[in-house]
């Protein structure tokens, strides 16, 4: 018989959700940081345009990032917190160039490349584990995602 967490779920499938979830948080947490640093130190003939989209986008990040950590929590497991722990599992690498408007668009599509593909891979595993809660909450943040990766694309000409 399978054990089941407090939220009806199996057990062993769970602890897979949450790290992979985990592997998320930590690319989202690095996109963060990236993006932060994007905003600080933008330099150029569009500052104020992308001032304001790279602070957008990293609240938005950041409220992703605590979803993320919650909804582990809901799947009985600990989020990952240390930013030594993200370095080691993030596709996303952190960005030593940070005031090349170009560059930082650039940096921020990537980005969204990796996250929506990991989103994918979680989304086809909750909806084999039955997991509503996460298969929901990715399929929000990629719908929106795929959006900004079209307006992101069209500022660069894409």
């Amino acid at each position: 018989m399978k054990k089941l967490n407090a939220i009806g779920l199996d057990s062993s499938k769970s602890k897979r959700l949450a790290e992979m979830l985990n592997e998320l948080l930590a690319n989202y947490s690095i996109f963060y940081q990236n993006t932060r640093g994007f905003h600080w130190n933008i330099k150029g003939e569009k500052f104020f345009e992308l001032h304001l989209k790279f602070e957008e986008l990293y609240n938005d990040l950041l409220l992703k990032i605590d979803e993320v950590a919650e909804r582990v929590l809901t799947l009985g497991y600990a989020p990952n917190h240390k930013y030594s722990d993200y370095k080691k599992i993030s596709k996303i690498a952190e960005s030593n160039q940070v005031s090349d408007g170009l560059k930082a668009v650039g940096d921020i599509l990537n980005s969204f490349q990796t996250v929506i593909r990991l989103q994918r891979e979680i989304l086809a595993f909750s909806a084999d584990v039955g997991d509503e809660g996460t298969n929901a909450l990715m399929s929000d943040y990629i719908r929106a995602q795929e959006k900004l990766v079209w307006m992101y694309s069209a500022f660069l000409n894409k």
